[in-house]
């Protein structure tokens, strides 16, 4: 994000002023004679016509001058699509050469590689008329990057547990025993919760450092891809569905999508089941996405305010700015994981749900003719008997 804004700036930096008139070219001395026999009879017309070629010079100057205004709008809005969309050139500081000069090597915070380049076609593969293009992009440079990260500080931490945990490893089994105690178990049923805080932990910590890692300079937030957030949504989908077959059986599993209303009505309400299987993956991948672009395009538009209005002033509100839509982006890390994994673990437990209340009405069925034969106990019947 910081080698971006700085390439905006010193790209608009070189489009501030409209370049001045190029000079026309010392006329010949036998050109200068004919020129002057040519005006000599008429210096009013010569007179005027000098007026109004430095006129046309203008003219042209400040239609110029427009332009190059249109085209440094048009980059503010390339940079912010060029920050939030995916692509194959990542961004780094290091020692390499301009884009005009490259074998001019010097340190320089805006270089540049092609993934492109380094891989070539070696990952490109051609099946008929078919092109399958295999090349990593940023986002999943991000995704290895982020999930290396991921690995290494759980490697770490627990190469240092302790029967008193502290620093990393007590961080770190804070947030796994909140997945399991706040979210599965609440949302699954303490029974059910153990069979599923495996996946909902490696979503939880995986959304984390994916979206943390995207506020660091010049990395990009793989979770502002719509891709990444879809394929998250289906691994929560088949999940989902194969809990409850499992629970239900897929008897149970087909009559729950006629809804429990009378046969006639099945063609109406078959349709929406089904369409409601699918609503809740669509809003899960919406809803990720939609957040982590959001915040970046919201600091770009802040920053880039600077150089729309032309003027250092708006700096003193709006950075100021930029900044609290970066610490609550902090914020909005966690709390877009922490959603993530609490829909998950709804979902999930809204599929057991059904098996636990005929597993109840089982219970309260065999309960019942103890409580009427004057026998049933506090644990059968939930009322004492009276004989």
């Amino acid at each position: 994000m910081t080698s971006l804004l700085a390439t905006l700036a010193l790209a608009l930096a070189t489009t501030q002023h409209a370049p001045e008139a190029t000079p026309a070219p010392a006329p010949s001395a036998q050109s200068e004679a004919q020129e002057h026999r040519a005006t000599a009879p008429a210096p009013e017309h010569g007179a005027a016509a000098h007026e109004g070629a430095h006129a046309g010079q203008a003219e042209s100057g400040m239609e110029k001058f427009e332009e190059e205004t249109e085209q440094r709008e048009e980059k503010l809005s390339d940079v912010l699509l060029e920050h939030v969309s995916d692509g194959y050139v990542l961004e780094y500081p290091g020692i390499c050469g301009t884009h005009h000069h490259p074998e001019r090597k010097a340190l320089r915070w805006d270089c540049e590689t092609d993934l492109k380049h380094v891989f070539g076609d070696s990952l490109v593969f051609h099946a008929g008329s078919t092109t399958i293009d295999m090349t990593p992009t940023k986002h999943l440079v991000m995704l290895w990057l982020g999930s290396a990260v991921l690995l290494l500080a759980f490697f770490v931490s627990v190469r240092r547990r302790a029967l008193v945990p502290k620093g990393l490893y007590n961080f770190l089994e804070l947030l796994v025993q909140f997945v399991r105690d706040e979210i599965a178990v609440k949302n699954i049923g303490k029974e059910d919760a153990d069979r599923f805080v495996p996946y909902l932990c490696t979503a939880f910590f995986f959304i984390l450092f994916v979206n943390l890692f995207g506020l660091i300079p010049w990395a990009a937030t793989a979770t502002g891809n719509i891709a990444v957030t879809a394929a998250l949504a289906l691994f929560t989908f088949f999940i989902t569905q194969y809990a409850q077959i499992k629970a239900q059986g897929f008897g149970g599993y087909l009559k729950h999508l006629t809804g429990g209303v009378a046969p006639w009505l099945w063609p109406i309400m078959i349709p929406v089941e089904i369409l409601g299987l699918f609503t809740k993956p669509f809003a899960l991948t919406i809803r990720l996405f939609a957040n982590m672009v959001a915040g970046h395009i919201v600091i770009l538009s802040l920053l880039g305010l600077i150089f729309a209005l032309g003027s250092p002033l708006v700096a003193v509100g709006s950075v100021p700015m930029a900044l609290a839509i970066f610490a609550l982006e902090l914020f909005v890390a966690f709390v877009q994981a922490y959603i993530f994994t609490m829909l998950s673990s709804l979902f999930i437990g809204a599929g057991l749900v059904h098996h636990g209340d005929d597993h109840g009405h089982d219970e309260h069925a065999h309960a019942a003719p103890a409580a009427e034969g004057g026998h049933g106990s506090h644990a059968a019947g939930k009322v004492p008997s009276h004989g």
